[in-house]
């Protein structure tokens, strides 16, 4: 089990991998950007990026409008 902040609050993984915690948070087909402790992950490397305990994870969705 990995311990990560996910927008400020404290979430318990079962898989270190980012790709993983996306899915689990059903936001594969969202346009959404990734940062893991203030650095943007590009969605290319989302399957290799391994989280690690104490890693804050932000996810921003994109808002279209005008």
């Amino acid at each position: 089990m990995v311990e990560i902040q996910l927008n400020g609050e404290r979430r318990q993984l079962a898989s270190a991998l980012l790709a993983d915690l996306i899915a689990e948070l059903n936001l594969s087909q969202q346009a959404i950007a990734v940062a893991v402790n203030r650095q943007i992950i590009p969605k290319s490397r989302w399957a290799e990026h391994h989280l690690r305990v104490d890693d804050k994870v932000d996810v921003v969705r994109a808002i279209g409008g005008g």
